[in-house]
């Protein structure tokens, strides 16, 4: 098979102070409480958005076993993180929030409100049909929960992995190619413009926005398709106002949603589709990474309002780090999921709030 397949959002980065404080918090609420990883080295290649220094990070990728993507928990330590120069407004350019999935909308609610979550308004229906609300977690993020049917594996919890994302952007028009075609969430679910009732308790004053939601197949491929489920790409643009880069003056790895990353096969297929549409590595580790004991190749490479979009292929994966049990993935053919079973284990890894 010669072309590159996008197997889903395989994780958000996110820029905080503390990553295991965090990581606490993401698996008391969000029950991301299985690590695939957790390194501390220098991001060495990322010295092109890091002021041109070698920074060193700890890093733990963690998931939810019932579905959906991850959390890249990535915390400096050579350095203190800093946060945008003014609060994020709804509408500024980059990742604005995470999407959650979970069952029932109604009862996932009321957990956050008992845990002492700050929720942003109440549930209510996206423009297509779908119970969702947002709330903010103790750094200051967004995160969008919204029932959904993509499930991996079911148990008590109320809540899966990242369902996906909010980027904002100048233009939907400009973007959408990059994210239906090349990025592979091809159904169109929405596109239009409009004052949004479910976006008030974002918004200080409410204003027209452009809005699409970008979904992808429910095919699942990739060794680990079938856990990573189906996602959304929603992007949304304000129609009479000016809006800031998010990451306008600070550095990857500063303080919020760092980057997207896509779970690819056959990275070199979609470099070559990336280059033509006009979108060219930033960042290429060039078959080359080891974060602890998964191995892979990473690259990034800029949506058109300079948004950081993370493409990882996995070459090699623990299943069980104190049995030695590591799974090479190397030679797989691209369009192929692991059976259920062998993806399962990797709940051993679990740790408990």
């Amino acid at each position: 098979m010669n072309k590159a397949t996008i197997n889903g959002i395989q994780q958000v980065g996110i820029g905080v102070k503390d990553a295991n404080e965090a990581w606490k918090w993401y698996r008391k609420i969000f029950k991301m409480d299985v690590p695939i990883f957790q390194d501390s080295a220098e991001a060495a290649l990322m010295t092109r958005y890091t002021a041109g220094k070698v920074e060193k990070r700890h890093a733990i990728l963690a998931m939810n076993m019932q579905g959906g993507g991850g959390f890249e928990i990535w915390q400096f330590t050579s350095r203190t993180p800093t946060g945008p120069t003014q609060n994020v407004t709804w509408g500024d350019l980059g990742i604005l929030a995470v999407k959650i999935r979970c069952k029932d909308i109604q009862s996932t609610y009321s957990f956050m409100e008992s845990e002492g979550v700050e929720l942003l308004g109440k549930p209510s229906k996206n423009p297509i049909d779908v119970w969702h609300f947002y709330l903010k977690d103790p750094y200051g993020n967004i995160f969008e929960i919204e029932e959904n049917k993509s499930w991996f594996s079911q148990n008590n919890d109320l809540t899966g992995g990242v369902s996906g994302v909010v980027i904002g952007v100048s233009d939907t028009q400009k973007s959408i190619p990059l994210y239906q075609s090349n990025f592979q969430h091809s159904e169109l679910l929405y596109d239009g413009s409009d004052v949004w009732e479910d976006f008030s308790p974002l918004l200080a004053e409410n204003e027209a926005m452009s809005r699409v939601i970008l979904q992808s197949s429910n095919k699942r491929t990739g060794a680990f398709g079938r856990l990573l489920c189906q996602t959304t790409v929603e992007l949304i643009a304000v129609k009479d106002s000016k809006r800031e880069k998010i990451y306008d003056g600070r550095l990857w790895g500063d303080l919020g949603f760092i980057h997207v990353c896509f779970d690819v096969s056959g990275m070199k297929n979609l470099q070559s589709c990336l280059q033509d549409s006009g979108f060219p590595f930033t960042v290429d580790s060039n078959n080359g990474f080891d974060m602890g004991k998964a191995a892979g190749h990473f690259a990034y490479i800029e949506d058109p309002d300079g948004t950081l979009v993370e493409m990882v292929e996995t070459h090699k994966i623990p299943i069980m780090e104190k049995w030695g049990w590591y799974l090479n993935l190397k030679n797989r053919k691209q369009e192929k999921t692991l059976p259920n079973f062998i993806v399962k284990m990797l709940s051993l890894n679990r740790v408990k709030s």
